[in-house]
């Protein structure tokens, strides 16, 4: 009898036992269910565009490599235009992403030298046959030393100003040799520009009154600037040394 009570005592502890295993069970795959759409959700993050170390992902304009003035070092891409050509530097150049972009959220960090000039543009047309630089095309968002570079001094022509377009509203960019962070984001010709957190310049492209601005510029020379509703992002060589980094651009 107590042999008989001890068999169906075992009985019932294995099956419990079971039970609780198959629960457990249960609840992890539904951890991991719940788990996936946030996975899923991770292809909508920002991409890196430089990974701190090489100038994989970029070519110079109209070519297949980077010319050699622009650097990897320190985390940051470096135009080292200690050598000149021109107007801009010798083995350097515009460089293009390698991709292009039709709507996005783009966020880079900037630093100028003193005097410096440079510039960040986008729906940038890549063809050197058709179009000698990359800003016959792209609209940009100017890089500067406001305070020693002679572009510095015009309207329009500004740091964080749509260059020869539109100034930006607040006056919130940081001096030659300080970090600035500027946001470009353009979805379906509503543009927005943010720059160290404020936000400082918003229109629409490719409407009416944007070819009136573009015609009242010196772009109106180029009868495509700026019409383009998917391109390459361009870091511009304009004969200064210039940095960038946290160079990161998400699709819209």
């Amino acid at each position: 009898m107590m042999n008989r009570t001890f068999l169906i005592l075992l009985t019932a502890i294995t099956i419990g036992g079971c039970n609780s295993a198959a629960k457990k069970d249960s609840a992890a795959s539904d951890t991991t269910a719940a788990a996936t759409p946030a996975a899923a959700d991770s292809s909508n993050a920002f991409v890196p565009m430089f990974d701190g170390k090489t100038t994989k992902g970029w070519h110079t304009y109209g070519k297949d490599s980077v010319g050699g003035a622009w650097k990897a070092e320190d985390g940051a891409l470096h135009l080292d235009a200690s050598k000149k050509g021109d107007w801009q530097t010798k083995n350097g150049g515009d460089i293009v992403s390698d991709q292009e972009y039709e709507n996005f959220d783009f966020k880079v960090e900037w630093k100028i030298s003193r005097a410096g000039n440079s510039g960040i543009m986008f729906y940038v047309k890549e063809d050197p046959a058709k179009y000698q630089y990359a800003w016959y095309t792209g609209p940009e968002c100017q890089v500067a030393d406001n305070d020693e570079n002679e572009d510095g001094k015009l309207i329009k022509h500004q740091a964080g100003d749509l260059y020869d377009l539109m100034s930006i509203s607040k006056k919130v960019v940081k001096p030659a040799g300080q970090w600035n962070q500027v946001e470009i984001v353009a979805n379906k010709g509503k543009l927005d520009i943010t720059i160290n957190n404020e936000h400082v310049l918003s229109t629409t492209l490719w409407d009416d009154a944007w070819k009136k601005l573009v015609a009242g510029s010196k772009f109106k020379e180029w009868p495509d600037f700026g019409t383009f509703k998917s391109g390459r992002i361009a870091l511009q060589d304009h004969g200064a040394d210039v940095w960038f980094r946290n160079i990161e651009i998400k699709k819209l």
